[in-house]
């Protein structure tokens, strides 16, 4: 076993140093697929975290009527207690409202404003921007309900947007991996061709297709390893020094998170591609 491992290692680095123009170009491309697929991966967090923090921004008005009585604001008030898409409500009464309305409307509109001319309103929450539709419509036609307002523009356009980003995120690391896949593929084919007769000899003299394959195996392991190394490095400086707007700011636990998901898949590609890549040169 001790020669085994002895000549694996030897084989090896003998092999990645023979070929090392080869070798560093598997390595720089790893790289550069990784580190996209990382930047992506980072991009689509930082896009669902920003998403959660406009979800909890996200608020539904139910104005009630200037003159509602006590039993339609209270009934409507158990209505929204008890709805389980709405995760909190603030009543308003009508002297709030019309303090606030003083503070933003001119002056010239307020002049003939009176508190008894105010609705008092419900401000609520919903668990997701969508179950704003549902609201407004529940309650749109309830006793002592003036109207429902909600940025329906603006929550149509933001789901829209956050799917986009996460269907192109998702295409474009799918394409990258891929990308890397083929390339280490081709580069131990081309390599495992290039000695192919050293391999019919080893199969003549009797060497196992484990005994063969093995080298070629840690060949694509350690590639992949130091692209992953160099894409981590990317991603790390990505995240540090890349300014983004205090919603999309990611923590430490994401990046390395991210970073892990880099060095698996990179050391998967290689080693698994290297695996793959040497079958067919192996029945002779």
């Amino acid at each position: 076993m001790r020669v085994y491992f002895r000549y694996a290692l030897k084989e090896t680095f003998s092999n990645l140093w023979r070929n090392r123009m080869m070798t560093i170009a598997a390595v720089l491309t790893v790289a550069v697929s990784l580190s996209l697929v990382g930047a992506a991966l980072l991009l689509k967090q930082s896009a669902a975290q920003a998403s959660a923090q406009w979800q909890q921004g996200t608020r539904v008005t139910v104005w009630m009527q200037p003159t509602a009585s006590s039993s339609e604001i209270a009934n409507v008030k158990s209505q929204l207690a008890n709805l389980p898409i709405v995760r909190s409500c603030v009543f308003s009464t009508q002297q709030q409202d019309y303090k606030e309305a003083l503070q933003l409307l001119p002056q010239s509109e307020t002049t003939t404003l009176t508190v008894a001319d105010m609705p008092s309103s419900f401000r609520c929450v919903p668990t997701v921007p969508a179950n704003a539709f549902t609201v407004e419509s529940q309650f749109s036609n309830q006793p002592g309900v003036y109207r429902v307002t909600a940025p329906e523009q603006q929550i149509r356009e933001m789901n829209h947007a956050i799917r986009v980003l996460q269907i192109v995120f998702l295409a474009l690391a799918g394409v990258l991996l891929l990308s890397a896949t083929v390339l280490i593929l081709n580069t131990i084919r081309m390599a495992i061709f290039a000695r192919r007769r050293e391999v019919s000899v080893m199969k003549l003299v009797g060497a196992t297709n484990w005994f063969i394959r093995i080298p070629f195996i840690t060949e694509g392991f350690i590639q992949g390893l130091l692209g992953s190394g160099v894409a981590m490095l990317s991603v790390t400086a990505l995240h540090t020094w890349y300014p983004l707007h205090n919603e999309f700011q990611l923590n430490t636990s994401a990046l390395w998170g991210t970073n892990a998901v880099v060095l698996i898949v990179g050391v998967f590609i290689g080693s698994v591609g290297s695996a793959i890549a040497i079958r067919r040169f192996l029945d002779v």
